[in-house]
């Protein structure tokens, strides 16, 4: 299946996003090798984990389908996809930087 640059971009922003709540977990409980987590602590932590993973996994199929579909090479689609999600950049911009 094949993404738009606008979808990209979306995953993209959701699996940051899911990351900011992991370190944020992270941070909020301590290191779990210095201070002992509940359960429920463990078991948000893990659960923010997955999630975090199983994005970050979409956007990387995506990407590479994406890039296949284009004939572009991975990392620069890549790329163009971070930039966009984390600057906020208009999702229609799909040129490469000049």
């Amino acid at each position: 299946m094949a993404h738009t640059f606008e979808e990209l971009v979306a995953k993209q922003r959701a699996a940051d996003e899911a990351h900011a709540r992991v370190r944020q977990l992270r941070d909020a409980y301590g290191p779990p090798t210095r201070t002992k987590w509940s359960g429920q602590q463990t078991a948000t932590w893990e659960t923010a984990w997955r999630a975090w993973r199983d994005l970050d996994r979409d956007v990387r199929i995506a990407v590479n389908e994406h890039a296949r579909a284009e004939g572009t090479p991975r990392h620069e689609v890549e790329a163009r996809v971070q930039r966009a999600a984390r600057h906020e950049e208009p999702s229609g911009t799909d040129a490469p930087d000049a």
